[in-house]
């Protein structure tokens, strides 16, 4: 077993095991361990006999995903830690001092996406570790921004250049409009697109930007969604022109 197979069995071990019935979003403690890990590679500094790497990250979560922390994160976040500790001593990075990891809220997160920002901070100078001296505090970058299901990542900067976007649905000659917040679609009037289909669910998929484009998912139907016929099994992206098939009900994607 690799070292990366490794840490992420433990992980799943240490905290999926213990906080997994708090979370029933898409985001899990298991999918923002790896992602601190990723960020912890791609965030080092060189010195000259050393590979620093961060050793602060901010976790941004959605207020829905935020408040399904209440309660365990103090718990979490010391998890977390010591996954990242672990995996720095496993890759012979160095760490100015040890990890710590802080959530915060972001409105401008959706449900099941998250965002990390990384950072390098060189410690006061009773907490300096040996040989550590000449390495700045490093630049936080750009936020990262996760989604478990679609494995999307995007600079959060670039969600802001698409909160004005619209697309459209048209149906049987009708045109209806999704905003940047997008839509719901189902047979239940509390559904942005109500459907008049007996084969389409209640709250059966919905169409949202992602990442400077749209996708459509499944809501967990009981027919599923096809798109240009084929059925999908996660967030599909989406191009102009295509037909997006619930029960019997059919929707053509289009830009304005």
């Amino acid at each position: 077993m690799t070292v990366l197979r490794s840490l992420e069995s433990k992980i799943a071990g240490l905290v999926e095991g213990t906080f997994s019935r708090a979370f029933r979003s898409e985001v899990r403690p298991v999918e923002i361990a790896r992602k601190l890990a990723r960020e912890m590679e791609e965030h080092q500094s060189h010195s000259v006999s050393r590979v620093y790497v961060p050793n602060e990250y901010a976790v941004y979560l959605s207020p829905e995903d935020r408040e399904r922390f209440a309660g365990f994160e103090r718990e979490l976040r010391d998890e977390l830690a010591g996954y990242l500790l672990e995996h720095a001593r496993r890759e012979r990075f160095a760490l100015m001092s040890k990890p710590t990891i802080e959530f915060r809220t972001d409105d401008r997160l959706r449900l099941g996406e998250f965002g990390i920002q990384a950072r390098l901070v060189e410690p006061s100078s009773h907490e300096h570790p040996a040989g550590g001296h000449g390495v700045a505090q490093g630049d936080a970058g750009h936020t990262m921004i996760y989604s478990a299901a679609e494995r999307l990542q995007e600079p959060l900067e670039q969600r802001a250049r698409v909160r004005d976007a619209r697309a459209l649905l048209v149906s049987n000659g009708k045109r209806l409009v999704v905003g940047a917040q997008g839509a719901t679609i189902g047979r239940s009037r509390s559904c942005d697109i109500v459907l008049d289909d007996a084969n389409v669910s209640r709250q059966h998929a919905e169409v949202r930007p992602r990442g400077g484009g749209w996708f459509v998912a499944d809501l967990g139907s009981t027919n599923g969604v096809a798109v240009n016929g084929a059925r999908i099994e996660q967030a599909h992206a989406l191009r102009p022109g295509d037909r997006i098939e619930l029960g019997t009900s059919v929707l053509t994607f289009e830009l304005e």
